[in-house]
């Protein structure tokens, strides 16, 4: 599976089918595992210009289709015009969920769930149906962030992303670790190698993100 299936698995309860965090934190973690699966693929690179107000862009690297649709799809979104992390994290987001939620139903990894609250307001949920795969990704991430085992770069750029949207600790419940030491052995990890410089880039764009839309729901709530 696409590591941006992993992150969208690893985020949605098997029981409820619904998001362990907010739909802004979840979407934008699973767009930068696309661009952190398309820079391992060597077709996205960091390339940063400029003197003293540098600035860093994501840019295609040419080549052959990767042989994925939603890779392909986003790659072709990026286009010519490239653009800063932010944007191109924006730019692949939009739809990426749906498509994605789509393909896992048709392996018969989840099932769609239409509903309704209070009998008005149209309701989707995913519940697992096949949890092997999800159960293996998540034994090795136990192993990583509890056990201390060294991560694949995969394993390495999965935390990197959930520590990104603080979703660890709903991630990796019944660790036996306090929250805040789970936090930062995922913190330790984001902070090694997650697959090179447009890797990282997607990483610091996400976390931005995610405190930036943080910021924007504690405001909206005080006001």
């Amino acid at each position: 599976m696409l590591m941006a299936e992993d992150v969208l698995l690893l985020l949605t309860d098997d029981t409820t089918g619904r998001s362990l965090v907010d739909g802004t934190r979840r979407d934008i973690a699973v767009a930068g595992a696309v661009i952190a699966e398309l820079a391992a693929a060597g077709r996205l690179e960091a390339v940063t210009a400029g003197g003293v107000l540098r600035r860093t862009t994501l840019q295609v690297v040419p080549g052959p289709a990767v042989g994925d649709d939603v890779l392909d799809e986003a790659l072709a979104r990026v286009g010519a015009g490239n653009g800063s992390p932010a944007a191109v994290l924006d730019r692949i987001r939009k739809g990426l969920r749906e498509r994605l939620y789509a393909r896992l139903v048709e392996r018969g990894v989840l099932r769609a769930q239409e509903g309704r609250v209070l009998g008005i307001f149209p309701t989707s949920s995913w519940p697992a149906v096949d949890g092997l795969h999800e159960a293996e990704v998540r034994r090795g991430l136990h192993e990583v962030l509890v056990a201390g085992r060294a991560p694949t770069p995969h394993e390495a750029s999965v935390v990197a992303l959930l520590s990104a949207v603080d979703a660890l600790p709903k991630v990796l419940p019944g660790t036996g670790l306090p929250n805040r030491e789970l936090r930062a052995r995922g913190k330790r990890v984001a902070e090694g190698d997650v697959g090179g410089e447009a890797a990282r880039k997607a990483w610091e764009a996400v976390q931005a993100t995610a405190a930036a839309a943080g910021a924007a729901t504690a405001v909206a709530a005080s006001s």
